[in-house]
């Protein structure tokens, strides 16, 4: 059994928790939170701390915490030439103190707390210094998910930056359909069929074969009287943006 401590009560740290918990491989030894009591329900109280000199000798220990956190908070870890991984998608695996082992254990995956995840069809990426060390995040991955893959930081940058545009900026433009719904007394509801089979064409397409609409038709006319129709700007330059870069992709092939 591997014995793993997880560091950060944000999202990432939450659901891997409750991941853990799930399977007879890991033994969740310890959580860090700097407040305790958000860890309430999730985790026992014999194994919350709130005091980095708490922290046992682990087999491996996770930092789930936002970026720029990462450096200082693996500087306070009071061990050396202990396997310490951080969760992040674009920080390099340097970032973590040297006195250190280092790893990267990266679930690609949006997490929200009040959402529950399957995380066995969730990808996870691992980073190490040695193959010994990739062995253990590998064990510890795969306890939880059935997809586990090696990458280097390039790549998981490079990977990052992809689920930005497939993720964050894709639900910002849920956003905005919402608003011009709500602007116009329609139900955004309407629109949620329509969302599920895009989302489920590119798991037999590629997104070039999926792509419909106005700019892939190259119909100025309809283009012309949406623009017409926006009135806020922001919604009218990307509205804009994106209709270029749909059209020159289609110029390429």
């Amino acid at each position: 059994m591997i014995r793993v401590s997880i560091i950060g009560s944000g999202n990432v740290a939450q659901h891997l928790i409750q991941a853990f918990s799930k399977t007879t491989e890991i033994e969740l030894v310890q959580v860090y939170s700097r407040k305790p009591n958000v860890m309430a329900t999730i985790a026992t109280s014999a194994k919350i701390i709130s005091d980095f000199t708490a922290l046992l000798p682990v087999d491996l220990i996770i930092i789930a915490v936002t970026d720029s956190a990462i450096s200082e908070v693996s500087k306070q870890i009071p061990f050396q030439n202990q396997l310490i991984a951080h969760t992040s998608g674009s920080m390099a695996m340097e970032v973590l103190d040297d006195k250190n082992r280092k790893g990267v254990f990266y679930p690609l995956q949006t997490f929200s707390k009040a959402k529950e995840v399957d995380f066995s069809g969730i990808p996870i990426f691992v980073e190490a210094q040695n193959d010994t060390d990739y062995q253990v995040l590998e064990i510890v991955a795969k306890s939880v998910s059935n997809s586990v893959n090696r990458i280097h930081s390039k790549q998981r940058k490079a990977l990052h930056i992809a689920a930005v545009f497939v993720s964050n900026f894709t639900n910002h433009l849920y956003q905005i359909g919402y608003d011009i719904c709500q602007e116009n007394e329609l139900p955004f509801d309407a629109l949620k069929p329509l969302i599920l089979e895009t989302a489920n064409k590119i798991t037999t397409l590629t997104p070039t074969e999926a792509q419909t609409g106005p700019a892939r038709r190259k119909d100025t006319q309809t283009i012309n009287e949406h623009l017409a129709f926006l009135t806020d700007e922001n919604q009218k330059e990307i509205y804009k943006l994106l209709t270029k870069s749909i059209i020159d992709n289609g110029k390429k092939l």
